[in-house]
This record gives C-alpha cells, sequence and structure tokens, in this order.
C-alpha cells in the first residue's frame, strides 16, 4: 500500500480484548444459544433506546420480516417503502406477499419526507397498511413530520442510527428506536455498523402485542404459553395441569433467534456506544475541515435539523461532471492509494426484482442524490491522520479528472 499504509475500507469493525474476552465466557458457559447473555443484551437496548421491549434476532433483515410478519402483512397489502435504502426495507414486504410502494427521497439527505411519504400513499391508495422510514447514514426522517401524514403503522428502519436522536413529542429529542412516533424500530449489528455481534439484528418496541408476536415468529412460530393453548384434549392432563413438554405451533414462524455468542459480543460493544460514536462524531469534524478546501465540487452531507445524529457511514456528495471525471474511476484511483469507498445504494426501485414487478418508477430525487453520493472511511480505528489522507488523496484523484 503507499506509504506502507494499510488499506482503509469504508467500514469496519472494532473489536477490543474485553469483547473477546466476553465471547470466550459464553463458550464456557451452558448456554450458546437462548440464555442469560441473550435477555441482557436486550435488556441492554432497551435501556439506550428508551423503548419497552427488545427482541434480537439473527440479523437485520430478520428484523424486518419479523416486523412485516408481526404487523400481519400479507397480499392485498401495501408497504411505503422509500427508494433509497439497502434491499432488505423493501424485501421485508415482499417476504409475506405484500406490494411495495417506493417514496422519494430529498436529494441532499437520502431521506424520505412528509411530502414524499405522501405522495407513495396517493399512489398506494387503500392497500396501504405500514410504511417503512428509513434513517440512511446515521441522521434520521422526521418522525414527527411523516406520523402527521398518516396514521398507519410505522417501523423505522434505524440499522443505521443506533445512539442518535431525534426530536419527539413536545419537541423534547428523544432515542432513535424509543418509539415515539413508530410502531417498531428495526436495528442491525453487522460488522460496518457502529456496534457489532457478526450477524444480528433486533426490533424494539412499546407494544406488548406486537413484543408476543415477534417472540413467537421469531422461534419457529411456536408458543408454551399456557393461556395460548389451542388443543386441550393435547395441551393437559385428567387433572388439568399443563403437560411439561407440551407446546403449540399456531401460526408458521421461523428460527431468527440471535445465539448468546453473538448476544456475548453485542453486549459488550454496547457498553462502548457512546465512546464509539464520540469517535465517529470527531472523524466526521475532521472531514469537514479536511474536504472544505473541495467545496463546491465536494461536499459532506447537510446536517439534518432536529436530529442529533449517530454517523454510520461518512458520505460526500461530489460533482463528478464538474471534476471532469466519472465515480467509477474515482473509486478505482481511489483504492489504488489504499482507500476504500461504497455506494450507499443504487435506489431499490431500479432493481431488475423491482422493475419487472412494478416496471419504471420516476424517483428523481432518489436519482439525484445517487448520482453524487461517495461513501469515504469512517471506522473507529482511524485517526486524523487517515482523514487527512483520504481527503488530500481525493483532491488528487479529482483534480487530475480521476
Amino acid at each position: 500500500m503507499p506509504g506502507d499504509r494499510p488499506f482503509l475500507p469504508y467500514g469496519r469493525q472494532r473489536i477490543e480484548d474485553d469483547d473477546i474476552a466476553a465471547v470466550a465466557a459464553v463458550l464456557n458457559s451452558d448456554f450458546l444459544t437462548t440464555g442469560p447473555v441473550v435477555e441482557a443484551f436486550e435488556a441492554k437496548l432497551t435501556e439506550i433506546t428508551g423503548a419497552a421491549d427488545a427482541v434480537s434476532c439473527s440479523s437485520g433483515t430478520a428484523a424486518l420480516h419479523l416486523a412485516a410478519l408481526a404487523l400481519g402483512l400479507g397480499p392485498g397489502d401495501t408497504a411505503v417503502v422509500p427508494a433509497m435504502t439497502f434491499l432488505a426495507t423493501a424485501n421485508a414486504a415482499r417476504y409475506v406477499g405484500a406490494d411495495v410502494v417506493f417514496a422519494d427521497v430529498d436529494p441532499e439527505t437520502g431521506l424520505m419526507t412528509d411530502a414524499t411519504m405522501a405522495a407513495a400513499l396517493e399512489i398506494a391508495g387503500p392497500a396501504a397498511k405500514a410504511a417503512f422510514p428509513v434513517h440512511i447514514n446515521g441522521q434520521t426522517c422526521d418522525m414527527a413530520a411523516l406520523k402527521n401524514v398518516s396514521d398507519l403503522p410505522m417501523v423505522e428502519d434505524a440499522c443505521h442510527a443506533l445512539g442518535g436522536a431525534h426530536q419527539g413529542p413536545r419537541g423534547k429529542m428523544v432515542p432513535v428506536g424509543s418509539g415515539a412516533f413508530s410502531d417498531m424500530a428495526i436495528f442491525s449489528f453487522h460488522p460496518v455498523k457502529t456496534v457489532a455481534m457478526g450477524e444480528g439484528g433486533a426490533v424494539t418496541t412499546n407494544d406488548p402485542v406486537l413484543f408476543e408476536r415477534l417472540q413467537r415468529f421469531r422461534n419457529i412460530g411456536m408458543t408454551r404459553a399456557v393461556e395460548d393453548f389451542q388443543v386441550p384434549a393435547q395441551a393437559f392432563d385428567d387433572a388439568g395441569a399443563a403437560n411439561p413438554w407440551y407446546y403449540e405451533m399456531p401460526d408458521l414462524g421461523f428460527n431468527y433467534r440471535a445465539s448468546a455468542i453473538h448476544c456475548a459480543l453485542g453486549l459488550s460493544q454496547l457498553g462502548k456506544l457512546d465512546r464509539f460514536i464520540a469517535a465517529r462524531d470527531s472523524l466526521m469534524a475532521r472531514y469537514a475541515k479536511a474536504l472544505a478546501p473541495l467545496a463546491p465540487v465536494v461536499r459532506l452531507l447537510p446536517q439534518v435539523a432536529d436530529c442529533r445524529p449517530s454517523w454510520h457511514l461518512c458520505v460526500a456528495l461530489i460533482d463528478f461532471p464538474a471534476a471532469g471525471t466519472d465515480r467509477a474511476k474515482v473509486m478505482r484511483a481511489l483504492a489504488a492509494e489504499g482507500i476504500g469507498t461504497q455506494v450507499h445504494y443504487l435506489p431499490v426501485n431500479r432493481q431488475p426484482y423491482y422493475r419487472e414487478l412494478y416496471g419504471e418508477t420516476a424517483m428523481p430525487g432518489a436519482d439525484a442524490y445517487y448520482d453524487k453520493i461517495l461513501t469515504l472511511p469512517l471506522q473507529v480505528g482511524m485517526t486524523d491522520d487517515d482523514v487527512d489522507y483520504v481527503a488530500a488523496t481525493l483532491a488528487q484523484v479529482l483534480g487530475a479528472g480521476g
């Protein structure tokens, strides 16, 4: 690598000795799947978000699927999903047979707005049964404004925003995932996220009915709750006591449990969330200073009002035509200098599956956002010198026309 620098990917987990010790402790325990560590992880997540309950699961995608199942979405229903998100947000509706209407996004932030949601709801009509707003890059949608548009069930895709906050009722800032304006919030703990557990996800909610459904759908659809048994002749003995081995499956569910091994890592990492967020904030401030001389060709994302971001990604808005180059050339040139970049995301409505299903859909805001974004390295292990190197190299690449 140039100057003997190690390659700098756009995102990477930060694993420390105490994380390794936490996982090793579980490996030496009696519980590798369910058990006290899983419960402790879920309790810590409710402490951070302020939600009443949390249900851990095997991935953010599984969490989205569980949310769609818990809402009872199915054939004939429609979910509103922003065009700018990861595939899994829209796919969750399709997994349960529901349709998707894509909402456009703000061309500067990539976030669904009240206006774009309202336009999507008009297209969806009475079939609309849920909305899945996405907090992208670490910044949040205006949840109060979205809730004013419609009282539909809301599922916040907060996979980018753990530890952030947004304006809640009466103007008070509330944690992302608190459920101030939503029925459920989804989190991911993939290695490039602020908190990593290898693969893992979670759903937070304040609704006890949804909580029960999430737990049941996560565990094959089965229940051991005596009050829910539907076949008394099988469930109870002659004295009316529940048979100790008995369980029922009233609904079709999935094995979406998160293991105790993954939750041990996640619990250890959650304890460092504030430190990790502060490190990312500092790096973003350094990027703002280092990239300022490249304006207006290069700009960082504008910060959203009434939001305290928890930066997951460092996204630059680049006027590639003004620089006399294109994004692919810039990415390849940066990679040659040991800098990994990415694009988050190709608008989902452009994907072949959705184009075949719904045809061409016009998303001018998403297209404008997509055309100028480039994700630069952002990870807790970076230094100010790393940021300066990325900015200087980007300036050199753009100055050379890619």
